[in-house]
């Protein structure tokens, strides 16, 4: 690794390029052999010969003017082979400050019969030469640089997306861009830098055997439409598809150029803007308790509370492997932050307890929960009662008791006009959460509903890549089936802003932009793997017991209201949570280790009466 530049090295290095003297000697010329073109055209190509003498006797002038402005304006810093618009705009301004000073200089010492157009012609004559000079050296490079690349490559995105690519490409010699693939049907047959738009989206294929291009780079933003069809075209093509990095990468300096694209730019999300000022009042110096700390959200949210220097990170999780695996990563990553690591479980109240009073959280985020829909639709409905009804409770009466200033609980969409018992259970643990923010004034409670998230456990994604690791099928339900997604660290980020501007009682809805289609989700992952559907197929088992065709974010009758946070609303619910949490636990106790399931279904009905079992 490079040392890094100290104040002494930085100061004393060399400022201006070792071919200065090359390139001072030819601007020189220049600049005199347009002084005497600007004599020359002065006099209609027939200068006197008095007027001769005065032109090389007034020449040093403009030399020290011109060579002054080039030098004072850094012209002389700037790299020839990369010069663009804003290299020749610093040059045209120091030949107009040249050409000031050589006026000033000529009319102070009142040079008889001088003719001053010639100082109105010279400095025009001077930025012709010049920059054409320039443009020559640029063009040299560039076409060396084309004869010595090795990789051919496509770009596909609009004019004004390939724009932004070739930019980024410029000057890297191992890619050499053979095409423009244009969403766009009226840009087809034109020209960008010289590279022609050959077609659309539609013609990848015939047009990357046609130019025998193994590489496109796609420049189409995240998300878009045309991204996900060249997804869905690239692999007839053999094609290896990169993307740009996003800018907030290049400032980090985690990627140096193009990169393999990856599932989480179908979804086309932009950063999440935190309240960094915000939360750091919130959570510096602070001890935060995170249930359910070894899951995918929870320990991800530990990863961006551990950021924002909390003094204490209590982390509780009822699986031994998991926690071990926070503590091994959080120790190695915050080694200055006192992490405490319990295996518990939420469903014991009093455990919970004798953590909490220890070391009286000021924040606790709730994220322990039992999630797989089809695994709680049967055999396990009353362990998703226990867990994230009783669970809930459990650990939002903790927060209250030991005076915790926030209480934020990690909800669903599928609680929204649930159709299974996972979803419903939801539904009522955001119920007795709004029930037990009325026992404790000092406390904010407030609830978070998103929906999947790419990668987390028991979600489609591992599934679908363990399949394709198989061989196949992939397993779809339903061809139509869709869902809202979002990335893991968005999701944490989101939940933690909720928890810094929620009211007491408070759902939130985070905007899951547009929804993905399962069908394509999986048709693009085999195409991510180098596969083809002939390879992967896909086949279709129905609609499993309590699964949806479309998720919901709102519940009938439900409205929302804006919040400071563009990706944050406060949903309107029908119900404000009014419920008995003791008859609740009582009754779910009372279901016994082994209800059946109508029995347990009714009863669900009865608290939760948007819930309608399929």
């Amino acid at each position: 690794m490079p040392d890094l530049p100290t104040p002494a090295n930085f100061v004393n290095r060399p400022s201006l390029p070792s071919a200065l003297p090359a390139l001072l000697a030819l601007d020189l010329t220049l600049i005199l052999i347009a002084w005497g073109g600007a004599f020359w055209l002065r006099f209609n190509l027939d200068v006197p010969d008095e007027f001769v003498a005065m032109a090389w006797g007034s020449a040093v002038y403009a030399v020290f003017g011109y060579v002054a402005g080039m030098l004072g304006l850094g012209v002389y810093r700037q790299v020839w082979r990369y010069i663009g618009l804003p290299e020749l705009r610093r040059m045209v301004l120091a030949i107009f400050a040249g050409a000031v000073l050589t006026a000033v200089v000529v009319l102070m010492l009142r040079i008889e019969n001088f003719p001053r157009s010639v100082l109105l012609l010279h400095p025009l004559i001077v930025v012709t030469l010049l920059a054409a000079v320039r443009a020559v050296w640029r063009t040299m490079f560039e076409r060396q640089s084309r004869d010595t690349v090795g990789q051919s490559i496509l770009i596909v995105g609009s004019l004004s997306d390939a724009s932004t690519a070739l930019r980024a490409l410029k000057g890297a010699r191992q890619w050499h861009p053979l095409g423009i693939v244009s969403p766009i049907a009226a840009e087809r047959g034109l020209s960008l830098q010289n590279i022609r738009v050959l077609g659309g989206v539609d013609e990848l294929n015939d047009i990357s055997k046609a130019v025998g291009a193994s590489t496109a780079l796609i420049a189409s933003p995240p998300g878009s439409a045309e991204r996900r069809a060249v997804l869905l075209q690239a692999p007839d093509a053999d094609l290896v598809l990169l993307t740009l990095p996003r800018p907030d990468t290049w400032l980090r300096g985690e990627v140096a150029g193009p990169r393999h694209i990856e599932l989480d730019d179908l979804l086309g999300r932009d950063p999440v803007q935190l309240d960094v000022q915000g939360l750091s009042e919130l959570l510096s110096g602070q001890t935060v308790l995170v249930t359910g700390a070894g899951g995918s959200i929870g320990s991800e949210l530990c990863r961006q509370i551990a950021r924002f220097g909390v003094a204490r990170l209590v982390c509780v999780d009822v699986s031994e492997y998991a926690i071990y695996q926070l503590e091994q990563e959080l120790r190695e990553a915050h080694p200055q932050m006192q992490g405490l690591y319990y295996t518990a479980n939420v469903r014991e109240a009093e455990r919970l307890l004798a953590i909490a009073r220890l070391h009286r959280p000021a924040v606790v985020f709730h994220a322990a929960a039992y999630k797989h829909v089809p695994l709680m639709e049967s055999l396990n409905e009353i362990e998703a009662l226990r867990t994230n009804v009783v669970g809930t409770l459990n650990s939002a009466r903790v927060a209250g008791a030991v005076g915790a200033a926030r209480f934020v609980l990690i909800s669903t969409d599928k609680a929204v006009n649930p159709t299974n018992v996972m979803g419903a259970s939801k539904r009522l643990a955001e119920m007795v959460m709004q029930s037990v923010a009325t026992e404790y004034a000092g406390t904010r409670f407030v609830a978070v509903r998103f929906g999947n998230v790419l990668g987390s456990s028991g979600s489609v994604v591992p599934l679908f890549t363990a399949q394709i690791a198989r061989g196949g099928p992939l397993t779809v339900t339903h061809p139509d089936i869709v869902r809202y997604f979002m990335t893991i660290p968005e999701a944490a980020q989101l939940v933690l802003q909720a928890g810094l501007v929620g009211q007491t009682g408070q759902i939130f809805v985070l905007d899951m932009g547009e929804p993905v289609k399962i069908l394509e989700l999986a048709k693009i992952l085999i195409r991510l793997s180098g596969k083809t559907e002939q390879d992967i197929p896909v086949v279709f088992t129905g609609l499993r017991p309590g699964e949806k065709l479309y998720e919901e974010l709102l519940a009938n009758g439900e409205t929302t209201e804006p919040t400071p946070h563009p990706k944050l609303y406060v949903a309107k619910t029908n119900s404000t949570g009014n419920v008995n949490p003791e008859a609740l636990s009582q009754s779910i106790t009372d279901l016994g280790v082994e209800p059946s399931a109508p029995s347990l279904r009714a009863w669900l009905q009865s608290q939760v009466p948007e819930y309608a079992a399929r």
